[in-house]
């Protein structure tokens, strides 16, 4: 006996594949979703993380930085500390030197040469006064320059002829002579050195 299968045998398969074409869509569809949100999760674990990395540096960078300004009082403190140490030791240079150049004067100045004005400006010393002669002067000037630490530079800034009356008939030609020279401090420092050094050596 011969089967026919008049149902539309066609109609039914092409229904079948449509309902597992929806069906694969449809899984497709939900397995992408899901790798997405895997992925989006994945990122935003990693964003997390690495704000987290930020805030930490930011906390570090702040304590840095209170640390940079804690160094820059120090360095501004240790800088007034030696601008005072400074000061004092200038001070303590500065007193002795009146009786160095007082002393020095009396030890380069030639015979026949007197002072009649000294003054001091700071390091520079201006000095007025009398010699015999040009000679003498010259004499002085050396001796200013090469005979004594305590003085440098000495510059003649006018020397010109002058009388001097000893006795109402007694009348000397001498050379009136203005010059400066300067006070040198590390003699006076190399001093002081040399008086702490010697206390020690006994």
């Amino acid at each position: 006996m011969i089967l026919i299968n008049l149902l539309p045998h066609r109609e039914a398969a092409r229904k079948r594949r449509r309902e597992t074409f929806q069906v694969v869509m449809v899984l497709s569809a939900l397995g992408g979703l899901a790798i997405a949100g895997l992925i989006y999760l994945w990122f935003q674990a990693q964003i997390t993380e690495q704000q987290d990395r930020n805030n930490l540096l930011r906390s570090e960078i702040k304590v840095l930085e209170g640390q940079i300004k804690e160094i820059a009082t120090i360095e501004e403190e240790i800088t007034a500390l030696q601008a005072r140490q400074k000061a004092v030791e200038d001070l303590q240079a500065d007193r002795n030197l009146p009786v160095h150049l007082l002393g020095e004067l009396v030890t380069q100045l030639p015979d026949g040469v007197y002072v009649t004005s000294l003054k001091q400006t700071d390091e520079i010393v201006a000095m007025q006064g009398m010699a015999q002669s040009n000679e003498r002067v010259s004499e002085m000037l050396r001796n200013l320059s090469d005979n004594t630490p305590w003085f440098s530079k000495p510059e003649l800034v006018e020397i010109v002829a002058a009388n001097v009356a000893l006795t109402p008939r007694d009348q000397r030609r001498v050379a009136s002579f203005n010059l400066k020279f300067r006070l040198t401090r590390s003699a006076s420092k190399a001093e002081a050195d040399k008086a702490a050094v010697q206390p020690a050596k006994k």
